[in-house]
């Protein structure tokens, strides 16, 4: 009877202190947040799968250099492909592109379960800061929480997106209007332990050392080759 009493004494210190434990938070790790999907790509015939891969969000993932120019095989989204397939000789990747140009994500949030969820990707991407400039941070904090709600329930990882440069923004000024949304997404990313790829904070850097970043841009507010290329160095971090 003693060890009975002893064993539920245990029993309900190790509730108490299970229940008393704060929720883990925190940006996804690079090093774990992907690892299931490492090792998918990692596989050879006949024991592969295809790995999708789905970007959503605005005109910079879709590919439009200097508008109406799409260069397709230059935007970040095939890039990566690329780079990847460098890295996985024996993966089968699809990369599907359901972004818009001129999109918001309030937009995108709208024809989120038409057009995103019924590809079941690994892997989604959300890229919509640029154009979120338009609805301001409450409605594209609603927008992005829907969207990544909806992936995560879904079991789908999340990768999000800070904002790439638009010239007429002056970097060095630290309460910018693109800097306040990529200090929003970080804290989405934070509060739903999704992956953050800081593409702001990568261009900022550049400006930083002193370089122009009028080099990685084919027009004020899309990046060139060479920017995308900055995207996707970060990208390649989760893989």
């Amino acid at each position: 009877m003693k060890k009975t009493t002893q064993l539920a004494a245990v029993f309900a210190l190790l509730v108490l202190l299970t229940a008393s434990r704060p929720a883990p938070t925190g940006v996804a790790d690079p090093a774990t947040f992907l690892t299931d999907i490492k090792t998918e790509l990692t596989k050879e015939w006949p024991k592969n799968r295809s790995v999708t891969l789905l970007f959503h969000g605005h005109s910079v993932p879709a590919g439009y250099f200097k508008t109406p120019m799409v260069n397709t095989l230059g935007a970040y989204p095939n890039q990566l492909l690329k780079r990847l397939k460098e890295r996985y000789p024996y993966a089968v990747i699809n990369v599907l592109v359901t972004a818009i140009g001129g999109e918001q994500s309030e937009q995108g949030a709208a024809r989120f379960q038409a057009d995103v969820l019924p590809h079941k990707p690994d892997v989604l991407f959300i890229d919509y800061a640029l154009n979120d400039r338009r609805i301001g941070l409450e409605k594209a904090k609603k927008a992005w929480q829907t969207m990544i709600e909806q992936a995560q329930q879904a079991g789908i990882k999340v990768i999000l997106l800070t904002p790439s440069p638009d010239l007429k923004v002056d970097m060095s000024k630290p309460d910018n209007e693109l800097n306040q949304h990529a200090s929003q997404i970080r804290q989405l990313a934070d509060k739903y332990q999704t992956g953050l790829v800081d593409s702001y904070r990568a261009f900022d850097a550049k400006r930083q050392q002193g370089d122009s970043l009028s080099r990685y841009m084919a027009q004020g507010n899309h990046p060139n080759e060479a920017g995308h290329a900055l995207i996707v160095d970060d990208l390649m971090k989760w893989f």
